[in-house]
């Protein structure tokens, strides 16, 4: 199979069917290329005896970069946010109840007196506060220098996390801070279905606009000539030639399919991938039905029962993700201290066990958002500079957001650069 198509779009996650969904209903021929049996990638979600379970917790960000680009390109989702009640932190291991307003704030036994005072005018301050002096700034640098209260800086550090996905201090403080934020004023959607109904509207958005998918076929190497994108080279041997290329991959799988490019070699190289273990479980009922949220202080731990929140499980049933941040930096064994959170949480969910499912280390980020080189000013652009028609796009590119919000604005992005750069050829 030899054919040629305005645009090749290698990935069929979030970024990739989306891309192509704004190219294709710009009136570009557009081919995308997916390895896997189906598009989606870590928004998959799996089906099982009328639960389904995300690739560990999801949640959308109400107000970002991913619910514009889903609501411009008609992609219908329905969803909740999560419940404030029922919440815990857990500090030392004891778990106290969540502050959530001024008076739990002060019957709480998460903080001593000079912290509850304290804490009382940080809630306050961060909404407040302005990320961009902090871009350069290492989370690490900024909880220690901004806070007093040691407990502070420990419940600080629990919102990051949560909001970040990220345990990795070395973060920006002023990107982490503006997630925060948006966490903060906006809130978050689990979603009816699981993910999989994102990547479902999204690719019968591409489909609809003309887009051919390819599934099961690998992407071998991005063909250039004379400094331009000349084709795809597929695992099969066939060839799709192309005036211009998005990758939206990693960026190591990026830099594979074109190692003649310093570029992306350099990005491959700095990329920190961000990495979570999960632990997944659909239960035919709660044994403690009140109990919905855990949080870790002390500890990088998060639980919660999405399904609360979302249609995920059967009637009586509930689906539970349980989360250690950065296992890799955690030093405990990341199933062990999961399932011990659990049966903290759900005494006994192990007679009501219908699903298990546990992944000792997804990846949450393609790349943390440093503060080394500015936070977001570090992160390359869509365009590949030095190659006439190679584009990228994912969670590591571009100055938009985190998680979603990057994959799916870098999408809108590159889709945009390729656009006006062909109506330039037309021009001419």
């Amino acid at each position: 199979m030899n054919t040629t198509k305005d645009v090749v779009v290698i990935g069929g996650g979030l970024a990739g069917l989306a891309a192509a969904a704004y190219l294709g209903r710009a009136g570009r021929s557009v081919a995308l290329v997916e390895k896997a049996h189906a598009p989606g990638g870590r928004a998959v979600t799996q089906e099982s005896r009328g639960f389904s379970l995300n690739l560990g917790a999801h949640a959308l960000y109400r107000g970002g970069a991913a619910h514009e680009v889903l609501r411009d390109l008609g992609v219908r989702f329905t969803g909740a946010p999560p419940p404030t009640s029922g919440a815990f932190a857990l500090d030392g291991g004891v778990l106290h109840t969540m502050p959530s307003g001024a008076l739990s704030l002060l019957t709480t036994g998460l903080f001593g007196l000079a912290a509850k005072l304290e804490m009382s005018r940080v809630l306050g301050g961060l909404a407040a506060a302005n990320p961009a002096p902090l871009a350069s700034v290492p989370v690490s640098a900024w909880l220690r220098d901004a806070f007093r209260a040691p407990e502070v800086r420990r419940f600080v550090g629990m919102l990051v996390r949560l909001t970040t996905y990220c345990a990795d201090e070395r973060q920006s403080a002023g990107a982490a801070l503006a997630q925060v934020q948006q966490a903060l004023g906006h809130g978050v959607l689990y979603l009816d279905g699981g993910w999989k109904t994102l990547v479902d509207g999204l690719r019968d958005a591409a489909t609809a606009a003309g887009v051919e998918i390819i599934t099961g076929e690998r992407a071998r190497q991005v063909v250039l000539q004379g400094g331009a994108v000349s084709s795809v080279e597929l695992a099969s041997g066939a060839r799709l030639r192309a005036g211009a290329v998005l990758i939206a991959a990693s960026p190591r799988a990026a830099a594979a399919l074109a190692p003649e490019v310093p570029a992306l070699a350099a990005y491959a190289e700095r990329a920190i991938p961000v990495h979570a273990a999960c632990l997944d479980v659909a239960l035919s009922r709660l044994p403690r039905p009140r109990f919905r949220v855990a949080l870790g202080v002390d500890r990088p731990l998060y639980l919660s029962l999405h399904s609360d929140a979302a249609r995920l499980a059967p009637p009586g049933g509930a689906v539970i993700h349980a989360v250690q941040y950065g296992p890799e930096l955690a030093g405990r064994d990341a199933e062990r201290e999961l399932d011990d959170l659990l049966a903290r949480a759900q005494p006994g969910y192990r007679d009501v066990l219908v699903e298990r499912r546990f992944l000792p280390s997804l990846v949450v980020s393609n790349a943390v958002v440093t503060a080394e080189g500015g936070g977001y000013a570090a992160r390359p652009g869509v365009h590949v500079p030095g190659l006439d028609g190679l584009f990228v796009a994912g969670d590591w590119v571009g100055p938009t957001g985190m998680l979603a919000d990057a994959s799916l604005g870098s999408a809108r992005h590159a889709a945009a650069a390729i656009l006006a750069r062909r109506a330039l050829d037309h021009a001419a």
